[in-house]
């Protein structure tokens, strides 16, 4: 079993092409090819955790958060994520991070969040837009079928609840090949003229190469003419956030105590309540002030996230409840959701959940 078998894995549930431009994922310390020995789950890597993977025999650390953003210019152990990189390197542990390519998958962060308050129709709320990309071809009408199929197999023509979608149509193709050519249809040198099938597909941005080899090996042709176009569209599946809906409506207070159960917590930094029952609930994992506005046009009753600044709590605007329950405490369940993910595919193989709390904040 080497690394890329396990991230190879996880990026089925949180591909890499789907992080945010500021984040920093995937392999960040180790080799690919490396024969691993046990994973260690966790939420942060630290100093304390690299010390438990060493101890349990773990040389792969899943960590959800990115030890390194961005580049070091010197590692001499001056700062706790040098530290952490030079322990790491020392003890040939890997370290792999998986952030917002998590956070941005209808499985991942807010939907552990969502599933620990029992919530039901969830959605996603805030579609991700710029991943969905179509793919254009021209296939002469007798192969068209068979590379339609091909298309359809490497995952492309799936939209929403329906697959097999692609759009068609009949026109003629011109082409002359050169004296190097090996024209499949035609001689070189000599104008030909094809009756063609216009064929065009979407699909999600990661499976780009899937689908591109698909078109290649299946296309007849030669030289094989193709676009591909990024849409503005978005995507209902992929992005940050969740909205959706308790089983019946209780007052804010109820909520509250049930929230603050759920997810252990010590306080709930709140808005002004509105003395109105909360039925819609809107959720996001982490630093989540940039969504209020979005949680406020789905019409939630309140909105559960972390790190709101002093003034974020005025643009409730009497429209919804803000609740700040904690950076560490609303991602706290996403290395049970890594663990268990993994479990289900590696039966027989060391997964171990880090028992580290890396929780930088203390309350008193």
């Amino acid at each position: 079993m080497t690394i890329k078998d396990i991230t190879t894995y996880l990026e089925e549930i949180a591909p890499l092409q789907y992080v945010e431009d500021f984040d920093n994922v995937g392999l960040l310390i180790g080799n690919y090819s490396t024969e691993v020995t046990g994973v260690l789950v966790t939420l942060d890597t630290l100093e304390t955790v690299v010390d438990e993977a060493i101890a349990k025999n773990c040389n792969l650390i899943v960590s959800f958060h990115p030890i390194v953003f961005s580049g070091l210019k010197k590692i001499n152990g001056n700062t706790y994520v040098e530290r952490v990189v030079l322990k790491a390197i020392k003890n040939d542990i890997a370290i792999y991070s998986m952030h917002t390519a998590l956070d941005n998958s209808i499985k991942g962060v807010s939907a552990m969040m969502a599933e620990k308050l029992k919530l039901t129709n969830t959605k996603i709320l805030l579609p991700k837009s710029g991943i969905i990309k179509k793919l254009i071809t021209y296939v002469p009408d007798n192969a068209a079928d068979n590379v339609r199929r091909a298309l359809f197999d490497a995952g492309a023509g799936a939209i929403g609840n329906y697959n097999n979608c692609s759009y068609n149509m009949k026109g003629l193709g011109t082409y002359k090949g050169n004296e190097a050519s090996n024209p499949t249809i035609g001689k070189k040198g000599v104008l030909q003229q094809e009756k063609e099938t216009y064929i065009s597909v979407i699909f999600e941005k990661h499976l780009q190469n899937k689908v591109l080899n698909a078109l290649l090996e299946n296309h007849p042709y030669e030289e094989v003419a193709y676009d591909i176009i990024t849409t503005d569209n978005s995507h209902q599946n992929i992005g940050m956030g969740m909205v959706g809906e308790l089983s019946e409506a209780i007052n804010e207070a109820t909520f509250l105590s049930i929230l603050k159960e759920t997810f252990h917590l010590k306080a709930i930094r709140h808005s002004k309540l509105l003395n109105k029952p909360i039925k819609k609930v809107a959720l996001l994992g982490g630093s989540g002030s940039f969504a209020i506005n979005a949680a406020k046009r789905s019409n939630a009753d309140i909105y559960i996230s972390a790190d709101f600044k002093y003034h974020d709590f005025y643009k409730a605007e009497n429209q919804i409840v803000l609740a700040d329950i904690g950076h560490y405490e609303s991602e706290q369940f996403t290395k049970n959701l890594l663990v268990d993910y993994l479990t289900k595919k590696f039966r027989n193989f060391a997964i171990v959940l880090s028992e580290t709390n890396t929780n930088p904040i203390n309350y008193i």
